[in-house]
């Protein structure tokens, strides 16, 4: 779901061109920016499941993907963001960084949990659209497509006359980028 969450981003910078993109691009992947060390420590791992292929893990994210981790990771970057962008751009940036969450509770299995180590070993949580892969594919490509379209009218609409072919430029790139994205997810590789 990486090229879908990508895209997301690139549709919240066409609505909120004061926050730089590059932030957007990060804190959209927050998450998984927290899961890498604490899966190279061990803390947190991921096992294939039978049929590999598109979303073919199942991934015990138990700090980093955990609902109430992901609010507090929120919190801390729109905080962070507040302080450099100002207070609308702080509240953009926990928006985007919780959006991760959401997205993934529609993809994943159920096995993000609510408290940070799985505490309690309450219920996991996870809707489960990657044991439907065409599904899949069709909201992650929707959230590309959205993005990229989204972002390339309003860099070229906000544009001065002079700028237009760059700002062209520049969103035909995203969304090419973004495209490679989506096909790295789908083929896996």
């Amino acid at each position: 779901m990486f090229a879908g969450h990508f895209g997301f981003a690139a549709a919240v910078k066409a609505k909120s061109p004061e926050v730089p993109l590059w932030a957007l691009m990060l804190s959209t992947q927050l998450l998984d920016v927290v899961f890498v060390p604490l899966y190279l420590a061990g803390l947190e791992t991921a096992a294939p499941v039978a049929g590999g292929g598109y979303g073919g893990s199942v991934i015990h994210a138990d700090y980093s993907h955990s609902l109430i981790g992901t609010l507090i990771l929120a919190l801390l970057a729109g905080l962070l963001a507040g302080k450099f962008w100002g207070r609308r751009s702080g509240i953009v940036i926990a928006s985007v960084v919780f959006s991760h969450w959401l997205l993934d509770f529609v993809v994943h299995r159920a096995d993000l949990p609510f408290l940070p180590g799985n505490t309690g070993h309450l219920s996991l949580f996870g809707l489960g659209l990657w044991e439907l892969p065409a599904a899949s594919i069709v909201l992650e490509a929707a959230l590309v497509v959205i993005g990229s379209v989204l972002y390339f009218h309003s860099t070229v609409s906000r544009a001065g006359r002079r700028r237009k072919r760059m700002a062209a430029l520049t969103g035909g790139v995203l969304s090419i980028l973004l495209i490679l994205s989506l096909l790295t997810d789908v083929l896996n590789i």
